[in-house]
């Protein structure tokens, strides 16, 4: 039961923050967040930080782990869109509009930002860990992006 609740947990987290960072980015353009992007969010969250809690992956360097977790969040993005916008009409996005963009669902553009974006998506969810469950050592964003650089 411990391991639902803790997966409930991290899916709800992180799907809020992700939902929260939708709607910093869409309402001052005249947008909005739609719920969605909560389930979406988590469910990427979950994913992105199962990449470090296989064994085999443990070592794996940060722009490693941030290319596999920009390929999860555009699948997932992908999946969802075509659910959500393409079969049941809710237009919660559409990129269209955007050069090399898949049924208007996903972007290059966006998935660029993600790939920059992923270094603090593995460390929030690290840190989601060891705050709550003590899992895990305590590191700091900076050395994060100090990795993801290659500079550390």
């Amino acid at each position: 039961m411990n391991k639902v609740l803790k997966v409930l947990a991290i899916w709800f987290l992180m799907g809020m923050i992700y939902f929260v960072i939708e709607g910093i980015w869409r309402i001052p353009k005249g947008g909005y967040a739609n719920i969605s992007m909560f389930a979406v969010g988590g469910l990427c969250g979950l994913l992105i930080g199962s990449i470090n809690q296989i064994p085999k992956f443990y070592n794996m360097s940060v722009w490693r782990q941030s290319v596999i977790g920009t390929v999860i969040v555009l699948v997932v993005e992908y999946i969802a869109g075509y659910i959500l916008n393409i079969k049941m009409g809710l237009d919660i996005w559409d990129y269209s509009d955007m050069v090399f963009n898949i049924n208007g669902q996903i972007c290059l553009e966006f998935g660029l930002l993600w790939f920059l974006l992923m270094p603090a998506a593995i460390w929030l969810e690290d840190f989601i860990r060891f705050k709550f469950w003590g899992e895990g050592d305590k590191y700091g964003l900076k050395d994060v992006y100090l990795e993801f650089l290659g500079i550390k």
